[in-house]
């Protein structure tokens, strides 16, 4: 399993937003910092002013910023409304499922206790645990 560049920039961009608190941010900001096309990080701030983890204020002065403390903001939460698809293997779409053998195949089980352990152990973390080391995110 592999997550999306699109949820991967946004954990970034949070990381970067919570580290960043005093201020609001601009995109291209967070943009240069990472390396990440300004457009990608645009559409990121959109969504992630959708989902309601940041605030966008417009016109000079204006910028971006967390609307959730980072340790509000859970990563089991935001992976699964950032990932739109976490179907593992086929047979985990039954609309879909051509397998042959999902009746009898051990494999979608483990695969599905898989996937909850991955997102159980997202679970038990928040946005603050990803900047204790808020240096990181200085350049």
């Amino acid at each position: 399993m592999q997550l999306t560049l699109f949820a991967d920039y946004s954990l970034r961009t949070l990381m970067y937003l919570a580290t960043h608190e005093d201020r609001l941010c601009t995109s291209r900001e967070i943009s240069d910092r990472y390396g990440i096309s300004k457009n990608h990080v645009v559409k990121i701030v959109h969504k992630l002013s959708q989902l309601g983890y940041i605030k966008s204020v417009k016109g000079k002065g204006g910028g971006i910023g967390l609307l959730k403390k980072p340790s509000q903001i859970n990563l089991r939460s935001l992976i699964t409304a950032l990932e739109t698809n976490l179907t593992l293997v086929e047979c985990f779409d039954a609309e879909r499922n051509t397998c042959k053998i999902t009746a009898e195949c051990k494999l979608k089980k483990i695969l599905r206790d898989a996937l909850k352990a991955f997102l159980d152990t997202l679970g038990e973390y928040t946005l603050a645990d990803l900047v204790i080391n808020p240096k990181l995110f200085y350049g």
